[in-house]
């Protein structure tokens, strides 16, 4: 039998040990929350150092229990370490599409900030719609991201076919086809961006060329002008050049085709016909006259040259016994008949005349 003050005793132990149970139960309910964060924080190493290190499981509102078996242990840490891998994905996601903005966002000014001209080409530069009065080099360069930009001006030569009508001083419509050939020098580059807008052939050259082809047509006939291609082509030429020789170098225009109305082409083919016919007549009464001169001018030569042999006969007798010698082949008859009845008979004087051997 237990003595009273045992019993009183035991009890006094009990209550005790049930306060301190209490006590530390509260504890670790307080303590809770940040055991939690420590092992989501031992998740980043490899998962069996984790489960070397983790906190034994227990009850935030009951007794600490350190005897539960280890696998016990690993299977109530797998859900936290689950959510904590989920929470690293999404932040992972998050900085590497941050990154990919960055990354964008650079490539884009650094893009904005730099420029290349090619060769052949002059850039302008455009600041805020204000022009710079240098021109930029082929190659390359920095400019202001976003603000500026350079527009490339092309100063190799070029050649543009052109089609323009122009009257002749006979009030006939004239086609002509052209092929201008041109350059710009690359110190007009900046004033002809500023001053005109758009192709500069269109706006400046085409307007000029056709100007200066007006003016040399209007003073000649269209037949003139199909005639003398060489000509107009030399005077539209240096026609252009003294309107924007400042501006813009012309190489040369060449002139590809000529083309009228079909009235006046056929009246300029029967002008043709006609003329060609005319020149044939003329041709032949010159040939006639020709003949007809020639004619006269060998009878003369004729009758001259029996004057001639004529009075020779008459002051020399006996050159006509020289010509009979000369053409007798040394045998007879000496006696030469007139032949026929009424005929005489002529004796050749030879007495004297020997055959030389």
């Amino acid at each position: 039998m237990r003595t009273p003050a045992e019993i009183t005793w035991a009890r006094a132990l009990s209550a005790d040990v049930f306060i301190r149970t209490r006590e530390s139960s509260q504890a670790w309910s307080t303590l809770w929350p940040s055991i939690r964060r420590w092992r989501s924080d031992c998740t980043r190493e490899p998962q069996r150092q984790v489960s070397r290190f983790a906190i034994p499981s227990f009850s935030p509102s009951g007794p600490i229990n350190l005897d539960r078996p280890s696998s016990q242990r690993d299977h109530a840490a797998k859900p936290n370490l689950n959510q904590h891998a989920s929470n690293m994905s999404q932040r992972a996601i998050s900085q590497l599409v941050g990154l990919g903005i960055v990354i964008f966002v650079l490539v884009i000014a650094a893009s904005q900030a730099t420029y290349v001209v090619q060769p052949g080409f002059r850039g302008v530069q455009v600041t805020l719609g204000k022009v710079d009065p240098a021109f930029k080099p082929e190659g390359f360069g920095l400019k202001t991201p976003f603000v500026a930009s350079v527009i490339p001006i092309p100063i190799r030569q070029r050649t543009v076919p052109l089609t323009t009508e122009c009257y002749s001083s006979d009030l006939q419509q004239v086609s002509v086809q052209l092929k201008v050939l041109f350059r710009i020098p690359e110190t007009s580059v900046v004033r002809i961006y500023q001053e005109y807008s758009g192709d500069p052939f269109e706006s400046l050259i085409a307007p000029r060329v056709a100007e200066a082809l007006k003016e040399v047509a209007a003073l000649r006939s269209a037949e003139r002008i199909v005639q003398a291609r060489e000509e107009v082509k030399i005077e539209t030429l240096t026609g252009t050049r003294a309107k924007i020789s400042e501006f813009i170098n012309i190489v040369d225009i060449t002139i590809v085709d000529i083309a009228l109305s079909r009235e006046l082409e056929a009246a300029i083919e029967a002008k043709m016909v006609q003329e060609q016919e005319a020149a044939k007549a003329q041709f032949i009464q010159q040939k006639s006259e020709i003949e007809a001169n020639t004619a006269i001018i060998r009878a003369k030569g004729e009758a001259e040259a029996i004057r001639i042999r004529g009075e020779a006969l008459k002051n020399n007798p006996d050159l006509i016994n020289l010509q009979i010698v000369e053409k007798w082949d040394g045998h007879t008859p000496l006696v030469v008949g007139g032949g026929g009845e009424g005929g005489s008979n002529i004796l050749l004087p030879l007495g004297n005349i020997k055959r030389q051997p």
